[in-house]
């Protein structure tokens, strides 16, 4: 699907719009929204820092920018991306879900169309890891209880199991389904919790969050940098419907299209994620908020360099890769 300038413009605007939809993202959230918007810049005659301010501004009007998208196609991918984005860090809040509604409206949706891909996304969210744990689990990184060292866990086995899983989370990104893009964070998170399980600590969903956050991570910014890289790069392509859990999504096989803006960050972030998360729970979680930071910082730049010698790898991943396998991972039926 090629898309015009305009549409895509149509496209970020509504996605920003479902960024702050929940008027609750905290100030870092806001933050890591707008460096990504100045980072994207301007591509194609879109001028995404413009857009983020009139998104702060209240200068943007849903219901306009769904009446000016030009084709059937893009009004799918605009409510598909706009539902990844409330869902990114979760199932989507009340105010979310209104949001939602009143998009599916103005674009002219069938309900049932909508309700399907929204299920598909929630799906994504709620299986990766339980939503509560243990209250001992759940105190934020800085300040969690030491576990006793294990001597008997294979790093070498983890290390291996970080860089399949950044494979994987870099084949995604060369996908054109908007669900293989969702899949990134849940596989990141199912990354965290194992690594942490395999030095005996069973993290829950909202210690996983904190650990992102406090590395620096948001969600839904990481969301909306893929999206945002994928959409400027031709990348997303509507190839057609789909059910998760039962055979391929959306002819997930069906090609890698256009690969120009593609920066390799999601492989980047599984790895660094996973090596931080390595150093953290294999040290009793003593590490400072500014130590993680710093160590997110470094592994980033080293996975940034692995990238392009994993790169064969990475397009022989997503020509094979399909959302069952995927849907196994995130539940941890399978690894990366």
């Amino acid at each position: 699907m090629t898309m015009n300038p305009s549409d895509i413009q149509n496209i970020l605007r509504i996605a920003l719009l479902a960024a702050f939809a929940d008027g609750d993202k905290h100030a870092r959230e806001r933050d890591a929204i707008r460096d990504i918007a100045q980072g994207l810049g301007a591509a194609e005659g879109v001028n995404l820092p413009l857009l983020y301010q009139d998104v702060m501004l209240d200068r943007v009007d849903m219901a306009q920018a769904a009446g000016d998208l030009s084709t059937p196609e893009a009004k799918q991918l605009a409510y598909e991306m706009a539902v990844c984005v409330c869902d990114a860090d979760g199932a989507s809040s009340p105010a979310e879900h209104a949001f939602l509604e009143r998009l599916a409206q103005a674009l002219g949706l069938p309900a049932s169309s909508g309700n399907v891909f929204e299920s598909q996304a929630v799906a994504l969210t709620q299986a990766v890891i339980p939503a509560a744990a243990t209250p001992s689990t759940t105190a934020p990184p800085a300040q969690a209880a030491p576990a006793p060292v294990r001597a008997d866990v294979d790093q070498a086995a983890l290390e291996r199991q970080i860089r399949n899983a950044a494979i994987t989370n870099g084949a995604l990104e060369l996908l054109p389904e908007t669900l293989s893009t969702m899949a990134i964070i849940p596989l990141q998170m199912r990354l965290v919790y194992s690594i942490g399980k395999a030095y005996g600590y069973e993290l829950d969903r909202g210690h996983i969050k904190d650990f992102l956050a406090t590395l620096g991570v948001g969600l839904t910014s990481q969301y909306l940098e893929q999206a945002g890289r994928k959409l400027l790069g031709g990348l997303f392509k509507k190839v057609g419907g789909g059910m998760l859990g039962g055979g391929m999504l959306g002819g997930m096989l069906g090609g890698l299209g256009k690969q120009a803006v593609s920066s390799g960050m999601s492989f980047a972030a599984t790895y660094a994620l996973g090596h931080v998360a390595l150093q953290y729970y294999a040290g009793g979680r003593q590490l400072t908020t500014q130590t993680l930071k710093d160590a997110y910082q470094r592994m980033l730049g080293q996975g940034q360099q692995l990238q392009e010698q994993c790169l064969p790898e990475i397009r022989e991943r997503s020509q094979t890769i399909n959302m069952t396998e995927i849907m196994s991972m995130v539940r941890g039926q399978k690894a990366a």
